[in-house]
């Protein structure tokens, strides 16, 4: 399990030392910002849509390591779903980093995802791990205020 944890960490640190998908996105569809008082965490998420589905997906800002792995990994699980599969993914991300699937361990369809499952262990950090998850949210619902956790 210790070797799990590691690969997990490592994982996270990757992510958060480079970042996939941190960019602009010129001409996106649906855009919203997301800010964690609590640590500072600032998040903006551009999302492009074609046949109902995300074509293309970034995000800017600043933050943690596990706020901007996160922000990357939402970036690269996202391409190509749908609005609903992009909503599954975040109950099931929120249940994970909650504690709330523990027992019976993280869902098939987070894949990569399940990096974050230590989370739950640290509810401190839980807002940090879903901050550009409820960015996403907004957007989708196209608010025009900044999201915060708090």
């Amino acid at each position: 399990m210790s070797d799990l944890r590691e690969l997990y960490q490592e994982l996270i640190v990757d992510h958060s030392k480079s970042p996939r998908n941190c960019r602009v996105i010129t001409g996106a569809d649906l855009s919203a910002e997301g800010y964690n008082p609590l640590c500072g965490d600032h998040v903006t998420l551009f999302v492009k849509l074609g046949d109902n589905k995300v074509t293309d997906i970034s995000f800017q800002g600043n933050g943690c390591a596990i706020s901007t792995a996160s922000a990357s990994l939402l970036t690269e699980v996202l391409r190509g779903k749908t609005r609903e599969e992009a909503e599954v993914l975040f109950n099931s991300f929120h249940d994970l980093v909650t504690g709330h699937d523990h027992k019976q361990g993280a869902p098939p369809e987070l894949g990569k995802l399940k990096v974050f499952a230590g989370v739950s262990e640290f509810p401190v950090r839980v807002k940090c791990a879903t901050l550009v998850w409820h960015t996403l949210k907004a957007a989708f619902e196209q608010m025009k205020e900044p999201v915060k956790t708090e």
